[in-house]
């Protein structure tokens, strides 16, 4: 129903700039829980070690070749590699 109502309605321009940046905002927001805050709610840099790097790198990797493939399958590859032999 509700698409039936809204589909013959055009969308402002501001809201789809505004809405480009609804993934990228809850993305950030999952992995910063998940890489800096405790099941208590507490901020701690102890324990993530594999995946702070390999966060860094697939940051790195994401800015320089704009390939979310890439940069997901280096980054889950280097935090294996990374916990299992380093950490």
């Amino acid at each position: 129903m509700p698409l039936y109502i809204f589909r013959a309605r055009k969308i402002p321009k501001w809201f789809n700039e505004w809405m480009e940046f609804v993934p990228i905002c809850l993305f950030t927001s999952l992995v910063v829980k998940d890489l800096f805050i405790t099941k208590t709610y507490d901020f701690t840099l102890q324990g993530h070690f594999p995946e702070l790097i390999s966060s860094i790198v697939v940051i790195a990797i994401a800015f320089w070749t704009r390939s979310m493939a890439l940069s997901v399958i280096i980054g889950l590859g280097l935090a294996f590699l990374l916990s299992m032999f380093v950490f």
